[in-house]
């Protein structure tokens, strides 16, 4: 459920998220910087009881054995549509926002070395909380941290990231397979998982030869959970799209069928963010001002918020009805042709020729007012490619497997990490 894009003037980069400036923290070079390849011995006293907030004696099994799960659940679903004027709900509902949130935080997860994924909790720490695909994710971590603090130590941040996108799918008339719960928090960030060689947010040094990606990497660029929604390093060529999607997919456990499921479920929901010009969105979380208090991101385009976000760069809902479970995706990707076009903050996009009125969706803050619908290169690559487009239209003419496999797949993208 990606809201990431590049420039495609600039391979590796974007406008949104500053993708030229290198990773710095507003002090001098330490050691590390001097000699990068210097042995790294941190990584054999991370996460050492002796710093472990929750005490030694701390057993999160017993104490999620005592957690209320239907009463989580009943704060969870009033969440959903307890708009908050400091970060308002498209559509008076959060339910895209956590099921984006959720879903990055388990798309990490990649099978060459079983890393990442929803199981710790780490979406909250450097490097994650601050990757240009979790723009403005801090914002839908605050919004849990009533349902948290309630809950206390019964239930972890791991456990709540993905219990709420199950909540958000279901209150939008989805179908889930289950929850399970267990996920252990981390208390600081990990040292043992390589991310990539890249020095700068949206490199793409991983690739050799006919574009084959370094194991055990899945997502094609730094900072990213899968691919580049625009195509390749920017460029909007839908097959070319197909191959990235299909390998970065296939390098987190999913097969085809899965990986139509996820993206066409997961983009019946919502919309994606680039209301205007990129370069008034300020640094991400670990980079920002103190006084912004873990947040990051900070836009002065218009309100900064609600209708003139800016996130991705993409802009627009990919259906007319972005919180409800339907068959909307496919009506509207097999029911008009597309062209390409660019979003406000410049960034590549595919819209309709002819766009009817019944496809239009709602403005996110005005009800009463329509306006376009998009979909990113990536989407149009379930309608190029041969075999995705196969599967689509399957789906398409059976709404009760498209809706199982769905909450299959999404099942297996939350737990798969969990053994």
């Amino acid at each position: 459920m990606s809201e990431q894009n590049q420039n495609s003037g600039a391979a590796g980069k974007c406008p949104v998220i500053h993708g030229s400036n290198t990773k710095v923290g507003g002090r001098g070079a330490m050691n590390k910087d001097w000699w990068p390849n210097q042995l790294n011995l941190a990584i054999l006293h991370q996460h050492s009881p002796k710093s472990d907030p929750m005490g030694a004696d701390f057993d999160y099994a017993e104490e999620f054995s005592k957690l209320d799960l239907a009463a989580v659940k009943q704060d969870l679903t009033a969440l959903m549509t307890d708009s908050q004027d400091w970060w308002p709900a498209d559509y008076g509902h959060y339910g895209p926002f956590m099921i984006r949130m959720a879903w990055h935080a388990a798309g990490t997860y990649r099978t060459a070395d079983g890393r990442g994924g929803a199981s710790t909790g780490n979406q909250r720490f450097a490097p994650l909380n601050s990757w240009p695909d979790n723009g403005n994710l801090d914002k839908a971590r605050r919004l849990l941290w009533p349902v948290k603090k309630k809950y206390g130590n019964k239930l972890s941040w791991a456990d709540l990231y993905v219990l709420a996108g199950n909540v958000a799918i279901e209150s939008m008339g989805g179908k889930t397979f289950g929850f399970g719960g267990g996920r252990k928090d981390i208390w600081a960030p990990e040292e043992d998982v390589y991310w990539g060689a890249e020095n700068t947010w949206l490199g793409n040094k991983r690739y050799s030869g006919e574009r084959e990606l370094e194991n055990p990497l899945a997502a094609v660029q730094m900072g990213l959970i899968y691919v580049n929604p625009e195509g390749p390093d920017g460029n909007p060529d839908p097959l070319a799209s197909a191959r990235d999607v299909r390998e970065t997919f296939a390098r987190m456990a999913m097969d085809d069928y899965e990986t139509v499921a996820l993206t066409a479920g997961g983009h019946t929901f919502g919309k994606t963010h680039g209301a205007g010009d990129a370069a008034l969105v300020g640094p991400e979380p670990e980079a920002a001002p103190i006084e912004q208090m873990g947040f990051g991101w900070k836009s002065s385009h218009g309100s900064g918020k609600g209708r003139d976000t800016i996130t991705s760069g993409l802009e627009g809902a990919w259906t007319p009805t972005p919180t409800q479970w339907d068959m909307s995706y496919f009506d509207v990707l097999f029911g008009n042709e597309w062209e390409l076009s660019k979003s406000p903050a410049g960034a590549n996009q595919w819209v309709p020729k002819n766009l009817a009125e019944k496809d239009m969706a709602p403005d996110a803050e005005d009800a009463s007012k329509r306006v376009g619908i998009m979909m990113s290169t990536a989407d149009m690559a379930m309608r190029e490619d041969p075999a995705y487009r196969k599967i689509s239209e399957h789906f398409h003419k059976n709404p009760e497997e498209f809706a199982d496999a769905f909450a299959r797949a999404w099942f297996k993208l939350t737990h798969r990490d969990m053994g």
